[in-house]
This record gives C-alpha cells, sequence and structure tokens, in this order.
C-alpha cells in the first residue's frame, strides 16, 4: 500500500513538476518580498513619492517596479492610480500602459521558462475546452481577458504556461489594455479631483 502510494506521489510529482516549479518560485519570490519588508512599499504613497522625486528616473522604476509588483500579486490599480494622481489623466494613463505591457511580457518570459506549457498537462475537461478556445483564437480571446481582468498576476501566470505563442499574447495584450486603463484613468482622475489629492 505504502509503496503504490509512493509511486502514485513520484508519478504526480514527475507529471506536474514544471507546474509544482513555477508555485515554488512564487511562494519563494513571495515570501523574500514579504519577509524583506520590500512589499509594504508598494503603495500609493511610494510610488507617487517616487515619480515626483525623479521624473525620469522614477518611470524607469516604476516600470521596474510594477513588474515587480505584478509577478508578487501587487494589483496593478495601485500603479496606475499613483501614475494619474501624480501626472494626470493621460500621462499616468500612457505611463501605465507601457508599464503594464512590459509587466505581462516579462511574466509571461520568466513563467513560460520556468512553466513550459505545464497547463496543457492538466487532464481536466474545463482546462481542455479553455485551451482549445484560447488556441482557436489566440489574440482575441487574450485581447478579452485583459479587457476583463487587465494584468491579473493568476492571468498572467495562466497565460505563460498555456503554450500560446509569445507574439499571439503580445498582441492580445496590447489590444486589450487600452479600453480597461483609459475607464480607470477617467475614474481615478475623477476620484482624486473630488477628493483634493493633488
Amino acid at each position: 500500500m505504502t509503496s503504490t502510494a509512493g509511486r502514485a506521489a513520484i508519478a504526480f510529482v514527475l507529471r506536474y513538476k514544471r507546474l509544482l516549479g513555477v508555485v515554488l518560485f512564487l511562494v519563494i519570490l513571495f515570501a523574500i518580498f514579504q519577509i524583506s519588508g520590500l512589499r509594504e512599499h508598494f503603495n500609493l504613497a511610494f510610488i507617487r513619492q517616487l515619480i515626483l522625486q525623479h521624473r525620469v528616473g522614477g518611470l524607469i522604476l516604476f516600470v521596474l517596479l510594477f513588474s515587480l509588483g505584478n509577478l508578487i500579486q501587487i494589483p496593478g490599480l495601485v500603479f496606475l492610480a499613483a501614475a494619474v494622481v501624480t501626472l494626470d489623466r493621460f500621462w499616468g494613463g500612457v505611463v501605465t500602459y507601457v508599464a503594464a505591457v512590459v509587466s505581462c511580457a516579462l511574466t509571461f518570459v520568466i513563467i513560460r521558462a520556468l512553466g513550459g506549457d505545464a497547463l496543457r498537462s492538466l487532464r481536466n475537461r474545463v482546462a481542455v475546452k479553455i485551451l482549445h478556445q484560447l488556441d482557436a483564437h489566440p489574440i482575441g480571446s487574450v485581447a478579452l481577458l485583459r479587457v476583463l481582468f487587465q494584468t491579473a498576476p493568476t492571468l498572467n501566470y495562466a497565460l505563460g504556461m498555456s503554450g500560446i505563442k509569445f507574439r499571439n499574447y503580445l498582441m492580445g495584450t496590447l489590444a486589450g489594455l487600452p479600453l480597461p486603463i483609459a475607464l480607470y484613468c477617467i475614474f481615478f482622475d475623477l476620484l482624486a479631483t473630488g477628493l483634493h489629492v493633488r
């Protein structure tokens, strides 16, 4: 009985080793940021101050922090709000769009390198159906997912391990992000004006 359970466990680990590797990587990365206290710096005030103190360098750091934040489950809306409040509706949106695309691309590359197309190994009817839809309409599917979920880290992880080609992923991301970013820019601009944050 024990040897059967042991063999089943080994078979499970071997079958899902890439998926388990991604999970382990994300847990370690999250733990490092949490234990070191770096995660606490990913807030509106810190990001806003960074942009104000260093216009060009701050914007480059903004893109890098957005990318790191996306890997450790920091919502992209924190960055968008900071950019809109600090810059304005238009430039905040432009900077956030660039940062979001870079972040999504970087997350894809990292997760694909670690996980490959690990989701293809799942033997789940729902997963198979979703992956079939993604294969049939890759750019449109990614664009729709971006409109609905923007830069959600779990979406980036899943797409990174889905087997979709990077070109299709990037094209769908470029097409899907402008609408939600524009709507959130208007919302945060109105909110900042109403609360006299600027």
